[in-house]
């Protein structure tokens, strides 16, 4: 038995620093608490523990949305965190921003390699960007938009769902501006393959990975658990009794699914 609901809650909230007494503190703490939980989202928006829900500080805008709701300070935070060694940043949480370790993305692995595989199949808009890639290797998005004559919207649009779902990857580098003088961010696009060539041999298996972000998270509602990746295709119908049954998940009550407890 992991503890009753009570008492995940309160280890929930200390192992995800959802309280002002464990907020981080420097972007080493951040990187500390990536590698601890595995999984972190950017913002709060589910039961995932959230980098920036951790910072705990007032946003830049009050009363503020998108970028005007993030930390005032502790902002550049979303962006330097994915430099830091054995972190990897996606938009497999139903294209929003993830931050994965090492050990976490080796379980998506095998799950984005078959989505690069459907998608290149499924459909020629998808089809055209990923091979243009496999002949020219990664490449800035305004060279794509160049080489295959395409408007920067049409760009957009064959990229989102390719990046959703883990078979294209969008990483943030930094080019000399026109001129020599100062510098700009702009976005490579590579294919999961490119990014990540070694297969990580792990099975592809979404109960599996669902269950070790439940560790991460310690404790969730059931219907929480369909928000946390892109593949809700992939979900079975009886997520949460798989995950039972597989000893990846307890329940302390009604409606709700935890972590168990380490041995």
């Amino acid at each position: 038995m992991a503890g009753t609901l009570e008492e995940l809650q309160a280890r929930r909230a200390h192992a995800c620093r959802l309280t002002p007494d464990r907020a981080l503190e420097t972007l080493t703490d951040a990187h500390a608490f990536v590698r601890d939980r595995g999984f972190l989202t950017r913002t709060a928006d589910c039961a995932l523990p959230s980098l920036f829900g951790a910072c705990h500080e007032d946003p830049y805008q009050p009363d503020g949305r998108g970028f005007a709701s993030w930390p005032a300070t502790k902002w550049p935070w979303g962006h330097e965190l994915g430099g830091m060694p054995g972190v990897h940043v996606l938009d497999i949480h139903r294209g929003k921003t993830i931050y994965l370790t090492d050990e976490t993305l080796a379980l998506v692995d095998p799950i984005c390699r078959a989505e690069l595989a459907r998608m290149e199949r499924d459909d020629p808009g998808w089809r055209r960007l990923l091979w243009h890639l496999a002949e020219t290797g990664p490449s800035l998005a305004e060279d794509v938009e160049l080489e295959l004559g395409l408007k920067h919207q049409e760009l957009r649009a064959l990229r989102a769902p390719l990046q959703r779902c883990g078979a294209l990857i969008a990483t943030s580098v930094i080019v000399p501006a026109g001129g020599g003088e100062g510098h700009l961010h702009r976005a490579e696009l590579a294919r999961w393959d490119q990014k990540f060539p070694q297969p990580s041999g792990e099975p592809a298996d979404v109960v599996g990975l669902l269950g070790a972000a439940l560790r991460a998270a310690v404790l969730a509602p059931d219907k929480d658990l369909a928000r946390w990746f892109s593949w809700r295709w992939l979900l079975p119908a009886d997520l949460p009794d798989q995950l039972l049954d597989r000893g990846l998940a307890v329940r302390p009550d009604r409606g709700w699914l935890a972590a168990p407890s380490p041995p």
